[in-house]
């Protein structure tokens, strides 16, 4: 503890990219800034206030940029801080869904400075007790159903200012192919760096893996025990094992396990991170710079990840590897989400010599990758939007405009807009825009459709919907700029936001 004490009072060290990760910028190996009102200052006010807090955190971030071994043995008091969950309160949803004891976020915001103090007061001791998770469900784009966990308001508040602690210390040192759910990274960066990754590098065969039911098959104790390679906290350690054995209660009836992490709360990313930091990431980085024979691209999103490999036998021999690694550590690939394909700039023209079919595609983060080329003949990486979430959402959509097929048509029209602009800004990227403007009008029809049942002797003609269709949807437009213009932005000079 001395030991930490006299590492984080002293001096600032000159920034470096917190990520380890060697390689080409394609993998957008990027340097930090601090988050958004952070300050660099040694000296924190002598008053209490939030600007304190977010100063003892940089000297733990500087602290672990310094010495990747480090082990924090104080932090529990970063984490009842009251300014620090007065944060996290006002950083919850005011409409989410209330966990098992029903309480709202505006019932406990009546008397939020008397209702923190008494949390504060009960982690600070020892007697906050995490509670059950209620079991909901959400529809997939395959027509399953995915289980999530709500957790009660107080243990959202825990854990977003838990998540916000360990951040300060696994931010440096997560990877740079690695992008789900980190302060400053998305989905899209991810699309940029794995476009780019193929078409800079030699990539000539692409592993598509998905992890089977990760976040069920988790183990607790490898997860503990990698938590421990940095926090040596047990007041922390044991928050975070309080969570992972609460379970989850549904139809009365509550189940724990010895494995899996419930989807739904605030700490379940950040701890999926941290499994497939040292289950994956570390392993086949260490992989790919000692064992490969070519080159190696990777990016990972969550328990999502895609590996470029410019030779077949560098591909095979990673996935036999892979496979005992994750077996090792209670993991497993899926079958039917896991494949091997020829993908790359040469991917076409080798086929074609071979008498073979065009290059197979492969989908990542709802997009479908597609070899392709550009106006003038050159190798490009089209993605253009998944048959199957346009689908999904097609049908949600028939359903909601069923349910207010005799509302005004401003409001319908104020949803459906509010429906087209949300598939713009995700699926906006350039070379997908034959697939977005298919979906607006995809939307218009079924508009139409609804719109007519709603009398048996009124008509509404084709031309009177299109007015409709022009005034409420609208129009296509491409929200993203091309990979590489993006990623040079992001990466130049070290720092994204140089």
């Amino acid at each position: 503890m001395m030991d930490e004490r006299r590492q984080s009072d002293s001096s600032v060290v000159p920034g470096k990219p917190p990520n380890n990760a060697e390689g080409p910028a394609t993998e957008a190996v990027e340097g930090r800034e601090l988050a958004k009102g952070n300050s660099l200052q040694r000296n924190a006010p002598r008053m209490q206030s939030r600007s304190s807090a977010l100063s003892a955190l940089e000297r733990v971030r500087q602290a672990a940029r310094r010495d990747s071994k480090q082990r924090f043995t104080a932090l529990l008091h970063h984490v009842y801080e009251m300014d620090r969950l007065r944060s996290a309160y006002g950083a919850l949803q005011p409409t989410a869904a209330p966990g098992v004891d029903g309480e709202t976020w505006r019932h406990y915001g009546e008397a939020l400075d008397e209702h923190l103090r008494d949390l504060a007061e009960r982690l600070k001791r020892g007697a906050y007790r995490a509670k059950p998770a209620r079991r909901a469900y959400i529809p997939k784009a395959d027509g399953r159903q995915r289980p999530l966990g709500v957790p009660t308001l107080e243990d959202k508040l825990v854990q977003r200012a838990v998540v916000e602690v360990l951040n300060a210390i696994y931010e440096v040192g997560f990877l740079g192919f690695s992008y789900g759910f980190r302060p400053g990274r998305s989905a899209h960066q991810a699309l940029d760096a794995l476009a780019v990754g193929i078409w800079r590098q030699k990539v000539n065969w692409v592993l598509d893996a998905d992890i089977r039911a990760f976040f069920d098959t988790l183990d607790h104790g490898w997860l503990v025990r990698f938590i421990e390679h940095r926090v040596a906290d047990r007041r922390v350690v044991r928050l975070i094992q309080k969570w992972l054995t609460a379970g989850v209660l549904e139809d009365g009836k509550r189940t724990r396990g010895a494995v899996g992490t419930v989807q739904g709360g605030s700490i379940s990313p950040l701890l999926a991170n941290i499994y497939l930091h040292y289950v994956f990431d570390l392993w086949v980085h260490r992989w790919r710079r000692k064992q490969a024979r070519g080159e190696v691209i990777v990016v990972r999103y969550a328990d999502d990840f895609v590996v470029g490999f410019q030779h077949r036998e560098d591909a095979e021999r990673c996935l036999a590897a892979l496979q005992e690694r994750f077996a090792r550590f209670g993991l497993e690939l899926q079958a039917g989400k896991t494949r091997l394909i020829e993908f790359g700039r040469d991917a076409a023209q080798n086929r074609r010599d071979r008498g073979d079919q065009k290059p197979e595609t492969f989908n990542f983060l709802g997009f479908t990758h597609i070899c392709g080329k550009t106006s003038k003949g050159r190798f490009t990486v089209l993605r253009h939007t998944m048959r199957q979430r346009w689908q999904a959402k097609l049908r949600e959509v028939k359903t909601e405009l069923l349910r207010r097929m005799h509302g005004p048509v401003p409001e319908v029209g104020g949803y459906l807009r509010s429906v087209v602009l949300g598939h713009n800004q995700y699926y906006g990227v350039p070379m997908n825009y034959e697939r977005l403007r298919a979906f607006r009008w995809a939307i218009g029809r079924l508009w139409w459709s609804v719109l007519r049942r709603r009398s048996q002797t009124a008509r509404l003609p084709w031309r009177r919907m299109t007015r409709y269709i022009n005034q409420w949807l609208p129009p296509v437009h491409i929200c993203h700029p091309y990979p590489l213009v993006r990623l040079a932005v992001m990466t130049q000079g070290g720092s994204r936001m140089r």
